[in-house]
């Protein structure tokens, strides 16, 4: 077995699911701005150690699903339903964030408590958990993935790599420019909802040729 399959799978993996703005890549450019650099690393340090334990979590429940085709066939119809519903919402339901033209006070943080925060803020999204075990099953589908614990433990470190550096390019990259992070923030529904329409129509996809 290639002993770096589970890490480039991981970074792979996490790279993809990461990258699309959300709520904590967002919320790391926005510390950024208004707090500093540091706090913002330290706001996606704590996540992606909450990252790293929720991939965890979902490989274990897709070693049990991979066992089980017909808990797999139900788990791809109610994802269906779920991304379908919320393409909906994103495009016709969602409202537009609300600009605020008022310059915001900027108020200082201890590292401390952005680092927790980062933990907090990454325990309430749940979605990480449902993609990695999709993702599992699926390269297991192919003989990519291997349920044993090293690969497990290493696929999830590289999860949590990835992350970071994701959530690194956002801080980065929206330092000292609030009119990208506006751009975003107004068009935030349309992006999101464009993704979950694209995993709809795949996960249809399966389902009718599988």
């Amino acid at each position: 077995m290639n002993l770096a399959l589970p890490l480039f799978l991981g970074i792979t993996a996490a790279a993809i699911g990461t990258l699309p703005p959300g709520l904590l890549n967002m919320t790391a450019a926005k510390v950024s701005m208004r707090d500093g650099r540091n706090r913002a690393l330290w706001l996606a340090f704590g996540a992606s150690i909450i990252v790293f334990f929720q991939t965890l979590l979902a490989v274990l429940f897709a070693r049990f699903i991979d066992a089980r085709a017909d808990i797999s066939a139900v788990l791809q119809e109610i994802g269906f339903v779920i991304f379908t519903i919320l393409t909906v919402y994103f495009f016709w339901v969602a409202k537009k964030p609300k600009t605020n033209k008022k310059k915001e006070e900027v108020k200082m943080r201890s590292k401390t408590s952005r680092f927790f925060m980062g933990m907090l803020l990454s325990s309430l999204n749940l979605f990480p958990i449902p993609y990695y075990v999709f993702m599992s099953v699926t390269l297991a589908s192919y003989n990519y993935f291997i349920f044993d614990s090293y690969f497990i433990y290493t696929f999830s470190f590289g999860t949590a790599i990835a992350a970071f550096l994701v959530f690194f390019g956002y801080i980065s990259f929206f330092k000292g420019k609030q009119h990208n992070a506006s751009f975003l923030s107004k068009n935030i529904n349309h992006i999101i909802g464009s993704i979950t329409g694209i995993v709809a129509l795949i996960t249809l996809f399966k389902m009718v040729f599988r």
